[in-house]
């Protein structure tokens, strides 16, 4: 098998992609975000499509991943492929599955927290469900953030290793997806989060732990992780937000 990965995502935004993206650096695999490459180094929006179109077995949409020929799509399908190839997944069968039902549930949470902004639909613009926005951020901030990270910090409790991670006795994607939520939530909902996050110490403990992990610390720091912004999941729009 080739060694280099190759990480198909839209290259303005964090978005989806940055979940198997965070895999890729902590694990300190060689890849190519072709979408961020010149087209002279055969990357380009261009380059994706042509992918996605030509694709034996297409993907409905960025993110996916290309090794070998073989192709992965979904953030959390690409996250568990790599983690269990690269040292980021727990190492029992039990373990693993569960890791994967993680990974989907933050997949659950990343479409709620982007159906605050575009509650109506994608194809109009927030200020056309700005009205609507309002009451989904509302409901979104009151019950649902708390019913998300109260699982994780649950998920974390209950974890028979006592490891302070979320499956298992070490780092997994799993944990990489968190950090990532928690990032999203205090760009998106920085008033909300201030005052509910002191609930979830373990939760919060392991977003500290991942922002300290050497692979990580040193990609967080870099021009390679792309500022949170308006175009992307979680977008800081102040209406949306409050105590």
């Amino acid at each position: 098998m080739s060694d280099t990965f190759d990480l198909y995502y839209w290259p303005q935004i964090q978005g989806r992609g940055e979940f198997p993206r965070l895999v890729l650096e902590a694990a300190g695999a060689p890849y190519r975000d072709v979408a961020r490459l010149s087209e002279a180094e055969g990357g380009g929006i261009e380059a994706m499509m042509k992918r996605m179109e030509e694709a034996a077995h297409p993907p409905f949409a960025p993110p996916f991943l290309v090794q070998d020929g073989g192709l992965v799509s979904q953030a959390a399908e690409i996250s568990a492929y790599l983690g269990e190839r690269l040292g980021l997944a727990p190492e029992t069968e039990a373990e693993r599955l569960f890791a994967r039902s993680v990974a989907l549930t933050t997949a659950d949470l990343v479409a709620e927290a982007h159906d605050t902004h575009h509650p109506v639909g994608t194809s109009l613009y927030y200020e056309d469900q700005r009205e609507e926005a309002v009451r989904r951020a509302g409901e979104f901030r009151a019950q649902r953030m708390p019913k998300f990270l109260g699982w994780y910090e649950r998920v974390a409790t209950t974890n028979p290793a006592r490891s302070g991670w979320l499956v298992g006795p070490a780092m997994t994607y799993a944990d990489l997806g968190l950090f990532q939520v928690v990032e999203g939530l205090r760009y998106a909902f920085p008033r909300r989060m201030a005052a509910i996050e002191g609930r979830y110490r373990l939760a919060i403990a392991i977003r500290d732990r991942v922002a300290e992990h050497p692979a990580l610390a040193r990609y967080l720091a870099s021009p390679r992780r792309i500022p949170f912004n308006e175009d992307g999941i979680f977008r800081r729009y102040p209406e949306l937000d409050g105590d």
